[in-house]
C-alpha cells in the first residue's frame, strides 16, 4: 500500500481533538482522585431506570438546598452571598414523593414498604386493574393521619370491638338488613317477641252490604303479637292476630216497610290465632302439635244471618292438632289427628228476646296424613288425604234438617323453589261430604289450593293465594257451601319507605242443593309510608261487590282508611 501526503484539512481535524482531549483530561484533573471511581458507568439490572443511589437522583429532605447525600459525590458548597440565593430557582418545602401512599412505588421508583398482616388475616386482593386503588378493608387505614370528623365526638370502642386486638381474627361483617323499615322486636329469655297495632278511621259505603246501601264513619282496631323461640333443638311459635270494626252510627230496625235484613249495631270482631309447638326426638323423628282459635261472625249479606238482630253473634272455633313427623332420607312421612268445636253466642234481637244457636254448634274430629320426597333441594312433590265427621249439639236444625255428616278430601301437588325467584307450593284434589238427612245432596267439588311467591325484581313481589273450603249453613234444602277463594297481590316499592300494595281477590260460593251461586269481587290499593320503624302511616281504598243469581241479593260497597301503625 502506498504512502500518500496529508493535506491541509486533515492535519486541522486532527489538532482539534487533540486540543479538545488536552481540556478534557485537565478539568478532570481539577476534581478529586476519587470522582474517577464512582460507578456511573455500572451495568444495572434496572436497564433504562438508575438505581435509587445514583447521582442523577437528587432530592432534597430538610431544606430547600440540602440534596439527599449520593456515595461518592460531594455535596455542593452552600452558596456565598445573598445574591446567589436570590438568583437560584427555589425548591418546594415538601419533599419528593412525601405525600404517595404507604405500599407501592413513589415517583422516584423507591420501593415503599409493605403492609403487615397478623395471623390468620385475610390478605386483600388484587386490584382488577391498572388504577385501581387498593382496598383499605382488611390492611386498615392507609392515610397517614385520619380528619377530625373521623374521630371526633365519637365514644370509644373497645380494642376487642374494634378488631384491632393484635392476632385477633377479623370481626364477621353484619349481614345487609332486608328490611330497614320492619320491626325489631325484644328478646324475653329464648323468645323474640314482637307487638303491633294498627288504628285507622275512615268511611264505608255499605257496611252492611245490603241492596240499598247507607254509608257510615268507621274505625278499626288490629293489634298483633307473635312470639318466636330461639333454641337450637324444637321450636315455638305464638302468632295472634285480631281486629275490632266499629261505626259511629247503626241502622233503623225496619227498612222499606220490612224487617231489616242486617243488625242494627254492625260492630263485629275478627280474630285468628294459633300456637304452633315442636319436639325434636331424633334427627328423623319430631312430635308437633297446633292449638288454634277463631272468633268471628258472619259475613255481611250472608243468606245464614238472620233478620231481625240487634247484632251479629259472634261464633268460636276452638281446635288443636297433634301428629308425628318421620323422615326416611328424602321420603317425609306425616300423621296427624285433629279436633275441633265450633259454637255461637245466642242471637238478640231488635225486639230485646233472644233466640237460641245451639243448632249450629257441632264437634268435628278427624285424621290427615301426607307423604312427600325430595326430588331435588328445590322440587318436593307430595300426596295429601284428610277424612272427618261433624257431630251437631242438636239432632235436627231449626229448618228440620239432620246435619251430621262426614267426608273428607285427597289431593296431590309439589312444593318448589326455582333460585329464589319463584317459591311456593302448588296443588290440585277433590273434596266431598255426605249428610245423614237423605234430603241433603252429597256436597262435592274440586279443590284448588296454592301459595306462590315471585320475586319479579328486588323492588317488586307478586303473590297469588287460592283456598277451597267446605263450609256448612243453616239455609233449608242447601247441604253446605263450597267457598273458593283466588288472590293476587302485587307490592311494589317506590322507596325503601314507600311501598305500594295492589290486590285483586275473586270467590265463589256454591249453595249446593239450593242452587244459589254467589260471586265476590274486591280491589284495593294500600300505600305504607314508613316514617320509622316502629311509625307507618298507611291509606287503604277497597271496593267490595257481591253478585249472586237471587234477586235482590247483590251488593256493592267502597271503603276508605286512613291510619297509623305502631309496632316494635
Amino acid at each position: 500500500m502506498g504512502w500518500r501526503p496529508d493535506n491541509g484539512r486533515e492535519k486541522r481535524a486532527r489538532w482539534r481533538g487533540a486540543s479538545a482531549a488536552c481540556l478534557l483530561l485537565g478539568s478532570m484533573a481539577a476534581d478529586p482522585a476519587g470522582a474517577q471511581t464512582i460507578d456511573v458507568f455500572r451495568p444495572v439490572r434496572d436497564g433504562f431506570l438508575a438505581p435509587q443511589e445514583s447521582p442523577l437522583r437528587r432530592t432534597t429532605v430538610s431544606g430547600l438546598s440540602d440534596p439527599v447525600p449520593t456515595p461518592g459525590v460531594p455535596a455542593a458548597p452552600a452558596p456565598a452571598s445573598s445574591a446567589s440565593r436570590t438568583n437560584r430557582v427555589p425548591l418546594p418545602g415538601v419533599p419528593a414523593a412525601s405525600g404517595a401512599s404507604d405500599v407501592g412505588y413513589d415517583s422516584l421508583n423507591r420501593t415503599r414498604k409493605k403492609p403487615k398482616f397478623y395471623p390468620a388475616q385475610p390478605r386483600p386482593k388484587p386490584p382488577p386493574g391498572p388504577g385501581t386503588p387498593p382496598s383499605g378493608e382488611l390492611t386498615g387505614q392507609l392515610r397517614p393521619t385520619l380528619p377530625p370528623s373521623a374521630s371526633a365526638n365519637r365514644q370509644p370502642v373497645p380494642p376487642a370491638m374494634a378488631g384491632t386486638v393484635p392476632g385477633q381474627p377479623p370481626r364477621k361483617r353484619l349481614r345487609i338488613d332486608d328490611d330497614p323499615f320492619g320491626a325489631v322486636g325484644d328478646y324475653v329469655g329464648p323468645f323474640l317477641v314482637k307487638g303491633a297495632v294498627e288504628l285507622s278511621a275512615g268511611y264505608d259505603s255499605n257496611p252492611a252490604r245490603l241492596g240499598k246501601a247507607r254509608g257510615m264513619a268507621a274505625w278499626m282496631i288490629a293489634p298483633e303479637f307473635l312470639a318466636v323461640s330461639n333454641w337450637e333443638r324444637h321450636a315455638l311459635v305464638a302468632d295472634l292476630r285480631g281486629s275490632f270494626t266499629g261505626y259511629g252510627s247503626t241502622l233503623q230496625a225496619t227498612m222499606d216497610g220490612g224487617i231489616n235484613s242486617a243488625p242494627t249495631t254492625l260492630d263485629r270482631p275478627d280474630f285468628t290465632g294459633h300456637v304452633d309447638g315442636r319436639l325434636d326426638v331424633s334427627r328423623d323423628t319430631s312430635v308437633g302439635a297446633q292449638l288454634r282459635l277463631r272468633a268471628a261472625t258472619d259475613n255481611p249479606g250472608s243468606p245464614s244471618v238472620q233478620a231481625g238482630l240487634a247484632r251479629y253473634p259472634v261464633y268460636t272455633t276452638l281446635g288443636t292438632t297433634v301428629g308425628v313427623d318421620q323422615r326416611f332420607n328424602r321420603l317425609q312421612v306425616s300423621a296427624g289427628a285433629t279436633a275441633d268445636r265450633t259454637s255461637y253466642q245466642q242471637s238478640k234481637l231488635t225486639d230485646g228476646t233472644t233466640t237460641s244457636n245451639d243448632d249450629r254448634n257441632y264437634n268435628q274430629f278427624g285424621g290427615i296424613g301426607r307423604v312427600s320426597y325430595e326430588v331435588t333441594p328445590g322440587l318436593k312433590p307430595f300426596a295429601e288425604v284428610q277424612g272427618n265427621t261433624r257431630t251437631y249439639d242438636q239432632q235436627v236444625d231449626r229448618s228440620g234438617y239432620q246435619r251430621d255428616s262426614a267426608g273428607g278430601y285427597a289431593k296431590a301437588g309439589t312444593s318448589f323453589e326455582f333460585t329464589r325467584i319463584l317459591t311456593g307450593e302448588l296443588s290440585l284434589g277433590y273434596a266431598t261430604r255426605s249428610y245423614t238427612d237423605p234430603r241433603l245432596n252429597r256436597l262435592q267439588g274440586f279443590l284448588t289450593s296454592a301459595s306462590l311467591v315471585w320475586s319479579a325484581t328486588p323492588l317488586t313481589t307478586a303473590r297469588f293465594f287460592s283456598d277451597t273450603q267446605v263450609a256448612e249453613t243453616t239455609v233449608a234444602g242447601a247441604s253446605g257451601v263450597l267457598v273458593r277463594t283466588y288472590t293476587v297481590q302485587v307490592d311494589h316499592d317506590f322507596r325503601r319507605w314507600l311501598t305500594g300494595i295492589g290486590k285483586f281477590t275473586f270467590g265463589t260460593l256454591d249453595y249446593q242443593g239450593y242452587g244459589r251461586n254467589d260471586r265476590t269481587y274486591s280491589a284495593e290499593g294500600n300505600l305504607v309510608f314508613k316514617m320509622t320503624r316502629s311509625l307507618w302511616v298507611k291509606g287503604t281504598l277497597r271496593y267490595d261487590k257481591l253478585d249472586s243469581n237471587i234477586a235482590g241479593a247483590a251488593s256493592s260497597g267502597t271503603v276508605v282508611m286512613l291510619g297509623v301503625r305502631l309496632q316494635n
